[in-house]
């Protein structure tokens, strides 16, 4: 299934602007794949134990004392780098593709900015970031504004 943007091109700009809002201070990489309701459905399963398909699934690699900082004793003693690039391992995303536009549709805005929202939404979960209490949600929801902003990719 193809989109009519270029989705390594905003991978990539929607990767360096969140490390930079986060004040990364390492070059990180991150695995983006594209799924069928089948696919995702599958691994939304096996490992979250639940049989629906969703829209994204996020497989953090590190585990974060503080969301969103890249210190600190649990981080550090859990990073991943990648011994061939020196690049640290954030993950792997999960997008589904047909989730994306219906979503896009549902929510009156492009496919490429509903893309972005969960590209961006992941790369925080990534990154330590979760939305389990209000109070999580709200730095979350602000975090990932501020990036889609910053990129010019507003609703």
């Amino acid at each position: 299934m193809s989109f009519d943007f270029n989705i390594d091109e905003l991978n990539k700009s929607l990767l360096i602007q969140t490390m930079k809002t986060l004040n990364c201070p390492y070059e990180v990489s991150v695995d983006i794949s594209i799924a069928s309701e089948e696919e995702i459905r599958e691994l939304n399963r096996e490992h979250r134990g639940i049989d629906k398909v969703t829209d994204v699934l996020s497989f953090p690699m590190n585990e974060f004392d503080e969301p969103g900082v890249f210190s600190g004793a649990s981080f550090e003693g859990s990073k991943t780098i990648d011994p061939d690039t020196d690049l640290l391992l954030l993950g792997d995303v999960v997008i589904c593709a047909s989730k994306v536009r219906s979503q896009a549709k549902e929510y009156g805005h492009t496919e490429k900015r509903e893309f972005a929202f969960l590209v961006v939404h992941s790369l925080l979960h990534l990154s330590g970031f979760d939305h389990i209490d209000d109070s999580d949600r709200v730095i979350m929801e602000a975090k990932q504004r501020e990036i889609l902003d910053e990129v010019g990719i507003v609703r």
